[in-house]
């Protein structure tokens, strides 16, 4: 093993210990399990925004052929 192998493995065990000793495993974990829980979050609060935005142009368009339909019946001879 060379100098730099060995100062490499060392200094990553360092880098371990030392987010071990900080921050925990329990605590990491749990960040982790936030974001996860915030990223699924803003997934739906997309979806619904999408879904309103999609509903709009559905009703505008089903608005504008109705009109369309009003316009263009033959008037009512009787």
């Amino acid at each position: 093993m060379s100098l730099f192998s060995l100062i490499c493995c060392v200094t990553q065990w360092n880098a371990a210990r030392l987010q071990n000793k900080c921050f925990g495993e329990n605590e990491v974990e749990a960040v982790l399990q936030r974001l996860d829980r915030l990223t699924q979050d803003e997934a739906r609060m997309t979806a619904a925004e999408i879904f309103k935005v999609v509903h709009g142009v559905v009703q505008n368009m089903n608005g504008s052929m109705d009109s369309k339909k009003t316009r263009s019946a033959p008037p009512n001879i009787g």
